[in-house]
């Protein structure tokens, strides 16, 4: 750390720089700036689905972040959409997996943040969602899906375990679709009434119909970063709620749309830009 310190990156809890010879003392609070490594590009795009003076609805791709985290900061939805519209207070008013694409929702107003962030805490907002997964003969749908999901800090996968609902889920099957070699797979119509981390991967996977490209359930494959061609099939494909502030009822709709295809292509219809 004395490189950092000579450089002026390390910091204490009141913003002072810490100079090498800064003695500090046990349990003491200290920040550091540290040198962010290169990151892969994620090449696809985000459109903008709607904006006001309050909020704004992206449509987000498969493989970028909502937020900043570990060795992917640049690579977030929450950064390219500040540096595109050049509005630093932007901020996310709940959260997609890396691995999932569609319908996701910023703040503008830090004075209204709350409220929305609210419509998710509460489970008012109405969510739906579009995946591919196998067929199973003899799995009767719809369904609805119960567990308890619990996941560690610092562990990939969440998992499931006995007590008290956390985590429910709504699974019906739209339609049978061209899968690969011929065969067929499901197009799954998934309405999470919680949002547990990777609730709904766990559920289809636990209905032994673990969603197409899911690098974690049932069990975890390599998975290389940068290789874009077999992203997870889910799509976070509507959003509606009515609005906290005007009452307004909204509804927002990805024009993402999810496609089987052999593993050398992308699998996904990326939207048109211009529309």
């Amino acid at each position: 750390m004395a490189r950092e310190s000579a450089a002026g990156a390390v910091l204490s809890s009141d913003g002072a720089r810490l100079a090498p010879s800064t003695i500090v003392t046990a349990r003491q609070a200290v920040w550091m700036y540290r040198e962010l490594p290169d990151e892969i590009d994620v090449p696809f795009a985000m459109p903008v689905l709607y904006e006001d003076e309050r909020i704004v609805v992206v449509d987000k791709p498969h493989f970028l972040a909502t937020m900043p985290r570990g060795a992917r900061v640049v690579q977030s939805a929450l950064v390219r959409l500040r540096r595109e519209l050049g509005e630093p207070l932007l901020s996310p008013a709940h959260r997609l997996d890396r691995l999932t694409a569609g319908v996701l929702l910023f703040t503008r107003d830090p004075a209204v943040r709350g409220a929305y962030q609210q419509l998710f805490a509460t489970g008012r907002a109405r969510k739906e969602y579009a995946a591919l997964a196998p067929l199973r003969a003899g799995l009767e749908l719809p369904v609805v899906v119960e567990s308890r999901i619990e996941k560690t800090p610092g562990i990939m996968r969440a998992y499931e375990v006995d007590g008290p609902v956390n985590a429910r889920s709504h699974v019906e099957l739209e339609a049978e679709v061209p899968g690969g070699r011929g065969g067929t797979v499901g197009r799954y119509r998934l309405r999470p009434e919680t949002g547990k981390t990777h609730q709904l991967r766990l559920h289809m996977s636990g209905l032994g119909v673990p969603i197409l490209g899911d690098p974690l359930y049932p069990e975890p494959r390599e998975f290389v970063d940068g290789d874009f061609s077999d992203p997870l099939r889910l799509l976070a494909r509507t959003l509606a709620f009515a609005d906290p502030v005007d009452g307004t009822e909204r509804e927002y709709v990805s024009g993402r749309e999810l496609a089987v295809v052999n593993a050398a292509a992308p699998c996904i219809s990326e939207p048109d830009v211009a529309s």
